[in-house]
């Protein structure tokens, strides 16, 4: 536990968990350029999931020692895991074959009015695809099925991670 608890004191570990949202990013680039599958709103979402916790390890990274700016790192890590947790759940749940026509999915994002990121950068923001659509798959499960294996893992890696140092200072 002491181990798990100093893992985000450790800039290699900040590091680490920046460079592993940076490949699934590069990755989701990738399906979407080379292989010229259109992301759906949904997608969209989980992709801004993805850089919150690309951010947070960003800023672990460059402030690990000193308590605000793990507060920060960890709101972001927490925040993109869970939420990416839940989209990419909802997003399976759209494309469910009994489900489906339950569901319908905008074409333009939700952002907040002060922060259209689908219109500063749509190369990465802009929604094109459909929701219902499962244009890919691997060992049979969709990209919305493997992105709920990620996000599951970033979000018990956070819990663990956050139950550790709460149990190294007698917190919980």
């Amino acid at each position: 536990m002491q181990f798990l608890s100093n893992l985000i004191s450790n800039k290699k570990a900040w590091q680490l968990l920046a460079i592993s949202a940076l490949v699934f990013e590069i990755t989701a680039l990738c399906f979407q350029y080379l292989l010229e599958l259109k992301p759906c709103i949904m997608c969209i979402y989980q992709r801004v999931a993805i850089w919150a916790i690309f951010f947070a390890g960003v800023i672990g990274s460059f402030s690990h020692q000193y308590i605000f700016g793990r507060l920060i790192a960890y709101t972001l890590w927490g925040t993109g895991a869970i939420w990416g947790l839940l989209i990419a759940l909802e997003h399976v749940e759209m494309q469910s074959a009994t489900m489906s026509f339950l569901f319908s999915c905008e074409f333009v994002p939700n952002f907040p009015s002060w922060a259209p990121l689908h219109e500063w950068l749509p190369a990465l923001f802009a929604a094109t695809g459909d929701c219902g659509n499962i244009d890919w798959q691997f060992l049979g499960y969709s990209m919305p099925q493997w992105m709920i294996v990620v996000y599951g893992i970033y979000t018990a890696l956070f819990a663990t991670v956050l139950l550790a140092r709460l149990q190294q200072h007698k917190m919980f």
